[in-house]
C-alpha cells in the first residue's frame, strides 16, 4: 500500500482523535493538542516499564491503538485493546495493518463489561476514560476485581491544586472545615458540557483521583506525570465486609 492509498483509506476512516504516523501519513495533522498522543507520551513514558517481554496488556478505551502499539513495541507478548466505538476500532485495525504490528487484538467492549474477558493482565492501560464515565468508581472497582493482575497505567483529566490532602481515618459528624479545603478529595460533576463535549461527566482534582485509586485497591507507584500514574494492585479497603462490586458478565455475544 503506497502513501496515497494509505491517506485515502485513513481519510475514509476519519475523523481521527489520535494523530498516528502511518508510514509518513499523519491521521490528525491539525489536532488541537498538537502531535497527540505522542507528545503527551513523551512526558510520562518513563513511568512505563521499558521491557514488557512476555507480559499481557489490556488497553481500555484504546481508540486508534497508539498505546496498544507502544506496549507491543516494548515486548508485550499479547495486547488486547477494547473500545466501545466501532470507528476507532476500525482505525486501530487499519493502523496495525499499515504498521505491520502483530500480537495486538482489538475488540468492541466497554469497561463495564471487562468481567466477560475472564482473565487478568500484567498491565492494564486505562487512559483518558474515567471522566467520560457516568459511573467512574464502578469502573475502577471492576478493573480491580476482574482484570488487573499487577500494574495499571492510569490517566484522567484533573483540575485544581497540585497538592493532595490525606484524609484522616474518621471524622466527627459535625466537622465541616475539611470539606472546604481546595485540596480535599473531590470531583466536579458536569451536568451539560465541558470543552464542548457532553461525554465529559466529571472533573476531579488530584486528591480525588488518588483517593479513588486507593479506595479501589490500587497503590500509586509513580506519578503523577502529566496527570498519569503507574499503579499496582493492593488490598481493597473494607474487603472484609464483602465485595465492593457485584456486576456479572453479560451473556457471550457474537464477535463484532
Amino acid at each position: 500500500m503506497n502513501a496515497a492509498q494509505i491517506a485515502e483509506k485513513a481519510e475514509g476512516l476519519g475523523p481521527w482523535f489520535q494523530n498516528l504516523d502511518l508510514c509518513g501519513v499523519r491521521t490528525a495533522p491539525s489536532h488541537f493538542l498538537g502531535d497527540y498522543p505522542a507528545d503527551k507520551f513523551s512526558r510520562f513514558s518513563h513511568l512505563v516499564p521499558a521491557d514488557l517481554t512476555g507480559k499481557t496488556v489490556l488497553d481500555i478505551g484504546c481508540n486508534a491503538g497508539f498505546y496498544s502499539f507502544e506496549m507491543r513495541r516494548r515486548g508485550a507478548a499479547r495486547v488486547l485493546g477494547i473500545d466501545t466505538d466501532a470507528r476507532y476500532l476500525a482505525q486501530a485495525r487499519f493502523a496495525a495493518e499499515v504498521l505491520d504490528v502483530d500480537g495486538v487484538e482489538f475488540r468492541q467492549m466497554g469497561v463495564y463489561d471487562v468481567a466477560a474477558l475472564g482473565e487478568r493482565f500484567d498491565l492494564v492501560v486505562f487512559m483518558g476514560v474515567l471522566y467520560h464515565l457516568r459511573h467512574p468508581l464502578l469502573a475502577l472497582d471492576l478493573i480491580r476485581e476482574h482484570v488487573a493482575g499487577d500494574l495499571m497505567l492510569f490517566q484522567t483529566l484533573t483540575r485544581g491544586p497540585d497538592s493532595a490532602a490525606i484524609p484522616a481515618e474518621d471524622y466527627d459528624f459535625s466537622e465541616d472545615v475539611h470539606f472546604q479545603q481546595p485540596d480535599w478529595p473531590r470531583m466536579a460533576f458536569i451536568e451539560h458540557k465541558w470543552a464542548h463535549d457532553w461525554t465529559n461527566w466529571w472533573v476531579p482534582n488530584r486528591a480525588g483521583v488518588e483517593a479513588m485509586l486507593r479506595a479501589s485497591g490500587f497503590a500509586v507507584e509513580a506519578g503523577p506525570a502529566d496527570e498519569v500514574y503507574l499503579c499496582r494492585t493492593a488490598p481493597v479497603p473494607f474487603a472484609n465486609y464483602g465485595p465492593h462490586v457485584v456486576y456479572p458478565a453479560r451473556p457471550e455475544e457474537p464477535a463484532r
